[in-house]
C-alpha cells in the first residue's frame, strides 16, 4: 500500500477552493497534513483502485477521493475537539480506499460488504466504486449523504476508542431488531448526525444535504434492503436497524449535537 502521490495535493485544494472558497482551502491544508498518514490505497493483488481504468473513471475516482479525504479529516477533526473536551485523548483512525477486495485485521474486504470499520487495525475500508455509485444516486444535493458514509464509520472508530464496541460483545454480539449489534449501527447513525451539526454550525452544508444524507440512511435500513431481496422483512435478523430507526438517528444526532444524545443502549425506543 502506498499515500496519495503525484498532484493530489494541488487538486484536492483546488476542488476545496471551488466547493467552500478559502475557508475550504485552509482546511484542506490541515487535511493534507494529517492525511499523509492516514490514507491508503489497496486492491486486488496490491494494485490501486484506479489500475485498469478509463481517463473518465479515474477522474471520477479522483474526484471521490478527494471528498472523502477530506470528509474523512473533518470528521475526524470534529472527534478530536469533542474528546480533548472531555479531558480524553483522540486516536486517529486510518482509511484505506480499495477496489474490489482488500485484506484487513477483520478479514478480506469485498466490494459486496459495502463500507465497514475494522477495530483489529482500526482502519475505516472504502471502495470508491460503492461510494461512485452513491455519488451518482444523490447527485449534487448529495454532498451529505457521501460524507454520511464515512462519518458513520469513523463513529464506529469513536465506539471502539471509548470501548463501546467490546461491552457490547464485539463480534458475538446479539442480532435482531433490539439487538446489540442494532443499537451500535444506530449509534454509529447518530454519531455521524453530531458531526453534521457540527458541518452546519460552520456553514458547510448546503441546501438539500440534510434530506440526502436521511434519505441515504433510510436507504440502507435492514427492512428496506430485506424488502428489495427477498419480498419480505424478518426483523429478528436485522443488524443495522431499520430504514426509519437509521435515519431518525442520524436526525437525532443532526440536532442535539451531543454525543450523550446517542445512547441507543438505554433508549426506551429505537
Amino acid at each position: 500500500m502506498g499515500g496519495i502521490g503525484g498532484g493530489a495535493p494541488i487538486g484536492i485544494l483546488l476542488w476545496l477552493f471551488s466547493r467552500f472558497g478559502l475557508p475550504g482551502v485552509l482546511i484542506g491544508g490541515v487535511a493534507l497534513y494529517f492525511l499523509g498518514g492516514g490514507l491508503s490505497f489497496g486492491g486486488g493483488g496490491g494494485e490501486g483502485p484506479s489500475n485498469s481504468l478509463s481517463s473518465g473513471e479515474r477522474k471520477s475516482q479522483d474526484e471521490a477521493a478527494q471528498f472523502v479525504s477530506w470528509a474523512f479529516d473533518d470528521v475526524q477533526s470534529t472527534w478530536q475537539k469533542r474528546f480533548a473536551q472531555s479531558g480524553k485523548q483522540y486516536q486517529r483512525a486510518r482509511m484505506v480506499l480499495f477496489s474490489g477486495a482488500t485484506n484487513s485485521k477483520c478479514g478480506l474486504g469485498q466490494r459486496a460488504m459495502g463500507p465497514f470499520y475494522c477495530p483489529g487495525d482500526q482502519k475505516v475500508y472504502l471502495d470508491l466504486a460503492f461510494y461512485g455509485e452513491l455519488r451518482a444516486r444523490f447527485g449534487k444535493t448529495g454532498d451529505l449523504a457521501q460524507a454520511y458514509v464515512v462519518a458513520h464509520e469513523v463513529g464506529h472508530h469513536v465506539q471502539h476508542l471509548l470501548g463501546t464496541d467490546e461491552r457490547a460483545g464485539g463480534a458475538a454480539r446479539s442480532q435482531g431488531a433490539t439487538g446489540a449489534s442494532v443499537r451500535l449501527e444506530l449509534q454509529a447513525d447518530c454519531y455521524a448526525g453530531v458531526w453534521a451539526n457540527s458541518a452546519e454550525g460552520r456553514q458547510l452544508l448546503e441546501t438539500g444535504d440534510l434530506e440526502g444524507a436521511l434519505q441515504a440512511a433510510a436507504s440502507i435500513g435492514d427492512d428496506r434492503l430485506q424488502k428489495e431481496a427477498t419480498g419480505t422483512v424478518h426483523p429478528e435478523k436485522w443488524t443495522h436497524g431499520s430504514a426509519a430507526e437509521r435515519s431518525r438517528w442520524f436526525k437525532r444526532g443532526y440536532e442535539l449535537g451531543s454525543i450523550e444524545a446517542c445512547d441507543t443502549f438505554n433508549a426506551g425506543r429505537l
